[in-house]
């Protein structure tokens, strides 16, 4: 497998992993193990990456490039632009639903991906490292969660 950042940099590589919030109590060991999981993707602008209502299989990281999150065919008013350092697609580390928005490459990018079937196999094969990953998953997704609920207001 490719290692996340490309094979002629893997110590660059960990250390922009280590970075990401879902890998931040991860050791050095467990990083290298993580990304042996990892997949490389690049996509030309405009490509689609997902589609709404897809099965959601993957998580992805942005390498280089930024990405568009928006609703289906509405790429002038993007739901979101995410750009490198960020990740989306968490969703599908947990179950199978339906995406509920599109990703599309806002300019020539470049992904590591993270697939579900992976992440079973780490969970199976590292469970120590799965579950780690996944606590960090769910502080994630709480603090989305909060934010959505308290509609942005500030305290």
């Amino acid at each position: 497998m490719l290692s996340i950042f490309g094979k002629h940099k893997p110590e660059q590589g960990l250390q922009e992993l280590e970075k990401l919030s879902l890998f931040v109590d991860l050791n050095r060991r467990e990083m290298k193990i993580v990304d042996g999981f990892m997949h490389e993707r690049s996509y030309l602008k405009n490509e689609v990456i997902f589609d709404e209502g897809e099965e959601g299989q993957a998580i992805y990281f942005i390498r280089s490039g930024q990405v568009l999150i928006c609703r289906q065919g509405q790429t002038d008013n993007p739901i979101a632009t995410l750009e490198r350092g960020n990740f989306f697609g968490e969703l599908a580390l947990l179950d199978d639903a339906p995406r509920s928005a599109q990703a599309r490459a806002g300019e020539n990018c470049t992904l590591a991906v993270f697939f579900r079937g992976d992440f079973l196999n780490l969970m199976h094969s590292h469970a120590l490292i799965a579950s780690k990953i996944a606590l960090q998953l769910a502080r994630h997704l709480g603090v989305r969660l909060r934010g959505a609920v308290h509609g942005g207001q500030h305290s």
